[in-house]
């Protein structure tokens, strides 16, 4: 698999063509339990300064969003509400922008995801951006790491048929931004984390 590792001119495109680029891609993580992944269904992009939903609006800079500001295919992990989430870096260096990775469908270690979040349904193993990362055993570690090379790498994938458009989600405090319709989703895949409609 580390044959298709995803070139670092893949992650050299505008962060809304990424965000829509990366569905179908393989989120790949190695540990030492063995390997997990799974196709990416549904993103999420952030466009830095001028995006008061980004953790990088205004160009804040902290020791959290440092990583925002560095080169395009970095990994950027942070914590909310005891969950680790997982965005990949997608301006040039100085521009913050990134893309959450919202929703994965299994593919590989599906035994070792099931052990990792024992649910009732198998779908609710990976289909929101804290489960997704809790299942692959992502981790605040993996911040700054590059996703062309392991243990945390994105390899290809499948090309959607189709592919659907609309308002990020849980971001309700953050005036007009929480309209802007940047989160893209495989459309009608299983996995989706969940529909929420322009208002």
């Amino acid at each position: 698999m580390i044959d298709q590792i995803l070139p670092s001119t893949f992650f050299q495109k505008p962060t809304q063509a990424l965000a829509k680029a990366l569905l179908g891609c393989l989120l790949v993580k190695e540990s030492a339990q063995g390997t997990a992944s799974g196709y990416i269904v549904e993103t999420e992009a952030y466009m830095g300064a001028m995006d008061r939903a980004a953790h990088s609006f205004g160009n804040k800079r902290t020791k959290r969003t440092e990583i925002m500001f560095s080169s395009a295919g970095h990994v950027y992990t942070y914590t909310m509400h005891t969950h680790t989430l997982v965005n990949v870096v997608s301006g040039p260096i100085g521009v913050p922008e990134a893309i959450l990775i919202r929703a994965v469908e299994p593919v590989d270690g599906q035994a070792l995801i099931a052990s990792r979040r024992p649910v009732a349904r198998a779908i609710d193993r990976t289909n929101g951006p804290g489960k997704l990362t809790q299942a692959l055993n992502i981790t605040r570690d993996d911040y700054g790491r590059r996703f062309t090379e392991p243990p945390l790498y994105l390899a290809h994938g499948f090309v959607p048929q189709h592919v659907s458009r609309g308002p990020r989600i849980g971001i309700e405090n953050t005036g007009e931004a929480r309209n802007y319709p940047w989160r893209y989703w495989v459309t009608d895949h299983p996995y989706v984390s969940k529909i929420r409609k322009r208002n």
